[in-house]
């Protein structure tokens, strides 16, 4: 039997034993295989983390972020002229969904009875600023909430815009979200609940 043959077989044997859950045989020449790194934490592996023991109490966390835009948009913006219409009412609307379908968007986040949920918008100089506030009374933040309702509405704000921020090739060389940031995150003591 030629070299060929032989080592064909023996990847085939390989495959073989591999599909059928038995290990190959370690090679004399291999390292050792590295030992997978301990969990960190429950999300580590996947899970959420589990808040049952700890107090129902208010949380409460604010968040903002920016949207630069161009100044022809800007300018059509002031004028009531954006071609889908005014950018800053659905961008509430979908700042507030965003904070309350939080575990939709981001897994292992927990399902929160929000009580409150505020979304402001802002036309400033260069862009947009928004900022959302959100309220629970639970046993764990709500700064993702805030962070993805910031994420949303800044979103609708440049779908509403789109067309005027597109450059000849269609793409979007000046428009970008920045800055998204948790501005301050609290939460009450147990004993008061707020």
């Amino acid at each position: 039997m030629d070299k060929d043959t032989f080592q064909s077989r023996s990847l085939a044997a390989a495959k073989a034993r591999r599909f059928a859950g038995v290990a190959s045989p370690p090679r004399a020449d291999a390292p050792p295989a590295p030992a997978p790194p301990a969990p960190a934490s429950p999300e580590a592996e996947g899970r959420m983390a589990d808040v049952t023991a700890k107090p129902v109490v208010r949380r409460e966390a604010v968040a903002e972020g920016f949207l630069r835009l161009k100044d022809a948009t800007l300018r059509a913006m002031d004028a009531g002229a954006l071609p889908k219409g005014d950018a800053f009412a659905p961008a509430r609307i979908a700042g507030i969904m965003a904070a309350k379908n939080t575990p939709q968007l981001v897994p292992l986040c927990h399902p929160i009875p929000l009580t409150s949920v505020e979304v402001s918008l802002v036309r400033e100089e260069r862009g947009v600023r928004c900022r959302a506030s959100v309220v629970a009374e639970w046993k764990t933040g709500v700064e993702m909430e805030a962070l993805a309702a910031v994420t949303a509405a800044l979103l609708t704000v440049w779908d509403m815009a789109k067309a005027l921020e597109k450059d000849a090739t269609g793409n979007y060389p000046d428009t970008a979200i920045e800055a998204v940031r948790v501005l301050s995150k609290t939460k009450g003591s147990p004993e008061r609940g707020r």
